[in-house]
């Protein structure tokens, strides 16, 4: 059973920086994708930013320029470096992809942006 563990959510002043860590454990066999996907309080989860198996990268229109996903496989973790904070960009930050052919969750780490 594969499991994601997310790390590095905080309180952090707009304009701040932070860098989320996803790490995935258990047996695994492929990792297709992993990326990120944040909610805010009584709203919808949304995605943030993808990486690829074979590197490719996308990003939410809302975050592009300011952040940064970058998986690294030889650890089956993926990281968001996240620059020029926002409070809109305030939420759970939640950690999914597909491993072993099979979506995955992680439980979240909370992201908080004040001004």
């Amino acid at each position: 059973q594969v499991q994601l563990v997310e790390s590095g959510g905080g309180l952090v002043q707009a304009g701040g920086s932070l860098r989320l860590a996803c790490a995935a454990s258990g047996t695994i066999f492929s990792i297709d994708a992993l990326g990120w996907y944040r909610q805010e309080a009584g709203k919808q989860r949304e995605y943030v930013a993808v990486e690829t198996s074979d590197g490719l990268k996308d990003y939410a229109d809302s975050v592009k320029g300011r952040f940064t996903i970058s998986l690294d496989n030889a650890k089956n973790t993926v990281y968001l470096q996240m620059n020029s904070l926002k409070s809109a960009d305030t939420g759970v930050y939640y950690c999914g992809g597909v491993i072993n052919s099979e979506t995955a969750w992680g439980q979240g780490t909370q992201v908080t942006v004040y001004s």
